[in-house]
């Protein structure tokens, strides 16, 4: 019998981590080193995340068995339908449900490294949509999607974007995950404006404390200048931003909280210790406690 993953609902917000498979020995060993110490935080689940491509497909699977079976924790695959026929994606739920992993997080996925553009597979899948339907029709998986608050780089309009977000729900999406985002109101206006077109899935908010000011504004459209000036404070001190930046995260998931979010992702760049500071944070508040 498979572990079943807690995946978002309306009943209570969530709080997962995400982490994505090491290229190098090294890397997998200092993994190992935070998901021991994550498992003490008391999450939800943790996802593990699928290369361009599908570069990290074995290790992506490999990972999400070890987190499961040998830490405990609950784990959340993704997938994407990059390079991949309809047969090679059964063949990879084959492998989750072998290694008693429930919940995918469906994806289109970024194309391989060195190209622009996203080519479907000739037996594949297009978008996410498709392949919705193809683990719901399958049965056996929680399916999780993605959505962005800042209006996916490749949508016709937001009005568009909203649309495939409903797809993906009315196909058999049971949750959604956000792209990182900084603009609090700009999250709500999205929220707002899904649940106005029938979009009553939970909404999950993705977020990744700041260690870099130059990062969080390539990563994102838009950040607002309130933030921007909170790390800026913080000078050129490594460890002064990164406190800021937890500082910063812990205020936007009150803020979102009193607004009655499903859940929060937070994109942990695996060996950062500011998710688990941002907890840590957060349960000494009163939040998030099981």
């Amino acid at each position: 019998m498979r572990m079943k993953t807690p995946t978002p609902s309306r009943e209570r917000p969530t709080l997962s981590f995400e982490f994505y498979p090491p290229k190098s020995e090294d890397g997998w060993n200092d993994l190992r080193t935070t998901l021991t110490r994550t498992k003490d935080l008391a999450l939800d689940f943790v996802s593990v995340t699928y290369g361009a491509g599908g570069s990290t497909r074995a290790k992506t699977v490999e990972l999400c068995a070890e987190i499961q079976q040998d830490l405990g924790l609950s784990a959340m695959a993704h997938l994407t339908c990059v390079g991949h026929s309809r047969s090679e994606i059964d063949g990879i739920l084959d492998q989750l449900e072998t290694s008693q992993v429930s919940t995918v997080l469906a994806l289109r996925g970024d194309p391989p490294k060195g190209t622009t553009e996203f080519v479907a597979h000739a037996d594949g899948h297009a978008n996410a949509t498709g392949l919705i339907d193809q683990i719901a029709k399958r049965g056996g998986f929680s399916i999780g999607c993605a959505f962005y608050p800042e209006v996916h780089p490749e949508a016709e309009s937001a009005a568009k974007d909203l649309e495939f977000l409903k797809s993906k729900q009315d196909l058999g999406a049971s949750f959604a995950v956000s792209q990182l985002f900084y603009d609090v109101d700009g999250y709500l206006r999205f929220r707002d404006a899904a649940r106005s077109q029938g979009i009553s899935i939970p909404l999950v908010a993705g977020i990744m404390p700041i260690t870099s000011l130059s990062a969080a504004r390539r990563f994102v459209k838009v950040l607002p200048a309130e933030v921007e000036s909170a790390i800026a404070a913080a000078g050129d001190d490594t460890a002064a931003i990164a406190e800021a930046g937890v500082l910063q995260a812990v205020a936007m998931i009150e803020r979102l909280l009193t607004e009655g979010i499903e859940g929060v992702h937070l994109y942990t760049l695996n060996k950062s210790l500011s998710s688990p500071r941002v907890v840590e944070a957060l349960r000494e508040k009163g939040l998030f406690l099981r």
